[in-house]
């Protein structure tokens, strides 16, 4: 096959990746704590073609010797942007929204396997579920429970919930947000097998640390998307995957002239 049709359709592959990410970043301008993700790209491997070797009867040249032919591009990452957003007056006891970036409530999720494991999240919008006689416990809008600092779900008799939830939230400065994984829209989790230290990537903020956590109870941050700026993007990675649309089209057809020459 035709170089421009192999890097072509490398390229427009991973554009619909990156128009998924846009797509899905759209999808979410209205869930409350929601992060965008940014794709970003990285060349493919170049090849190195000698096409002067014998460079004595080419004294003087200017440019470099040999031709670097390219494969494409592929989208490399798909970064959270952890930009703070803004944040919303509802009036709810238990909806709560954290001012600094970087910041976020623990949760217990289930894996598929039945294993329990520690997830995080900037979704402020909790509620509470039956836990016993006259105990509630608060879980997050999927019915996650929410953990505090000692990642114990927070379980408290159903008069003192709202009074007392606030001071129970356990709460992790994450130092190195690109490690975590994205779970779900609103979830993220560390991966199995980090390549670095947990405790490099993420610190729990105890009762000394309090201070700097910025939770306001009765309102919830916003998704960080920026509407103009994700149709923008869209816009370009449009046109992008119609300009390798097009390098298609038109080496197919000098391949059509080339089988035509008799």
């Amino acid at each position: 096959m035709n170089r421009t049709m192999i890097n072509a359709v490398n390229t427009m592959s991973q554009l619909q990746k990156k128009m998924d990410v846009t797509s899905n970043n759209v999808a979410n301008i209205n869930t409350a704590g929601y992060k965008r993700s940014e794709a970003t790209f990285a060349d493919l491997i170049h090849q190195q073609t000698v096409n002067m070797e014998r460079r004595n009867e080419d004294i003087g040249r200017q440019t470099p010797y040999g031709i670097r032919l390219g494969a494409g591009a592929m989208m490399a990452q798909a970064q959270m942007v952890g930009v703070q957003g803004t944040l919303q007056q509802t009036g709810r006891t238990l909806d709560f929204g954290l001012s600094q970036p970087n910041q976020f409530f623990k949760v217990l999720v289930e894996d598929e396997q039945g294993n329990n494991r520690v997830h995080y999240t900037r979704d402020g919008s909790f509620s509470v579920t039956p836990a016993g006689e006259n105990r509630v416990m608060l879980v997050t809008s999927e019915g996650y429970p929410v953990l505090d600092e000692g990642d114990n779900p927070i379980v408290l008799p159903e008069d003192e919930m709202e009074n007392q939830a606030a001071g129970l939230l356990g709460l992790v400065q994450v130092d190195k947000p690109q490690f975590l994984e994205r779970a779900s829209q609103n979830l993220l989790v560390l991966p199995e097998n980090p390549a670095t230290a947990e405790n490099q990537i993420l610190r729990n903020l105890g009762a000394a640390e309090r201070q700097q956590a910025g939770i306001q109870t009765g309102t919830l941050e916003m998704s960080n998307v920026d509407f103009s700026k994700e149709m923008s993007d869209l816009m370009v990675t449009q046109r992008s995957y119609q300009f390798q649309s097009k390098a298609i089209s038109i080496a197919d057809q000098m391949l059509g002239l080339i089988n035509g020459v008799r």
